[in-house]
C-alpha cells in the first residue's frame, strides 16, 4: 500500500435469550458470517473511492449496515458502532433508525487542585492526599462528547467540523493550559475533581451543542489513562478506574 488507508471498525452488538442446552444465544461465527458476507463488501464499494467518501451519507450508510444485517441475523441485532477514527465512532440503534449517536474525543491540559475549605487542612490531605499539593498538580485530559444527531432527508448527520468548534470555543478554550482552581470561574467554588470536571463542561456545552440541531447525551472524562468519569445531565455522573 502506498500513501494513507482507512482503518475502519464495526462493532455488532445482538440480544437474545440463551439456548439452554448450548449455553448460547447465538454462535459467534454467525456473526462474523453476516458480517463479511453482507456489510463488508457494500463498505468497500462505498469508501473505496476517495471522491465519493468525501460527500458519504453516514446517517444512511449507518441505517444500510443494519438493514444489510438484519436478513442473516433477524431481529438480534441491537445496535452497530462504526469507528472512523480511534477518536471519532457513529452508532445506530435499530428500533431508532432516525438518530445516530456521534461520539467525539479532545484533549486539552490543566492544572488543579482537590481542597474543600470547609474541611480541615489535616483532613484534606487525608482525603486528597498528594492531590493536595498547596501548588496543585496537572493532567493532561481526555473529553468524550456523544450527541444524538437527527438523520436528514439525504441521509447525512452532523458534520465533525462544526462540534469541533463548539467545543474548541466553549471547552477547550476555556480550560486549555489554565489552572481550574484560579483560572475558570465555574471552580471558583467547586472542587475541580473529574466528576465536576464532567458536569461543568456538560453544562457548558447543553446550549451551543443545540444550536446545532443535535443533543448532548453526555460527557466522559478521563483524568489518567484509566479513570474516567461520565456525566449525562441532571446530577447522573459513572466513574470507573
Amino acid at each position: 500500500m502506498r500513501g494513507l488507508g482507512r482503518f475502519y471498525q464495526l462493532h455488532v452488538t445482538a440480544r437474545g435469550d440463551v439456548d439452554p442446552v448450548t449455553g448460547y444465544f447465538m454462535n459467534i461465527k454467525h456473526i462474523d458470517t453476516a458480517v463479511r458476507d453482507h456489510v463488508l463488501p457494500y463498505l468497500a464499494e462505498r469508501v473505496g473511492d476517495d471522491a465519493a467518501t468525501a460527500d458519504l451519507p453516514m446517517g444512511a450508510l449507518m441505517r444500510s449496515i443494519v438493514e444489510r444485517l438484519q436478513p442473516p441475523l433477524g431481529q438480534a441485532v441491537r445496535f452497530v458502532r462504526l469507528e472512523l477514527t480511534p477518536y471519532l465512532d457513529l452508532a445506530l440503534w435499530s428500533d431508532v433508525m432516525d438518530t445516530v449517536v456521534v461520539r467525539h474525543q479532545y484533549e486539552f491540559s490543566a492544572a488543579h487542585r482537590l481542597h474543600v475549605d470547609s474541611l480541615s487542612d489535616a483532613e484534606n490531605r487525608r482525603v486528597f492526599g498528594k492531590c493536595n499539593n498547596p501548588s496543585g498538580h496537572g493532567h493532561n485530559y481526555r473529553v468524550q462528547v456523544a450527541v444524538r444527531c437527527p438523520i436528514d432527508d439525504a441521509g447525512r448527520v452532523i458534520d465533525a467540523d462544526a462540534l469541533d468548534a463548539v467545543v474548541d470555543e466553549h471547552v477547550i478554550e476555556k480550560l486549555d493550559h489554565k489552572h481550574l482552581n484560579l483560572d475558570v470561574p465555574q471552580f471558583a467554588d467547586l472542587n475541580p475533581s473529574v466528576e465536576h470536571i464532567a458536569r461543568v463542561i456538560h453544562d457548558m456545552l447543553a446550549e451551543p451543542v443545540r444550536t446545532l440541531g443535535v443533543e448532548l447525551l453526555e460527557v466522559s472524562v478521563w483524568e489518567t489513562g484509566k479513570t474516567v468519569c461520565t456525566y449525562s445531565g441532571a446530577g447522573s455522573a459513572v466513574g470507573s478506574d
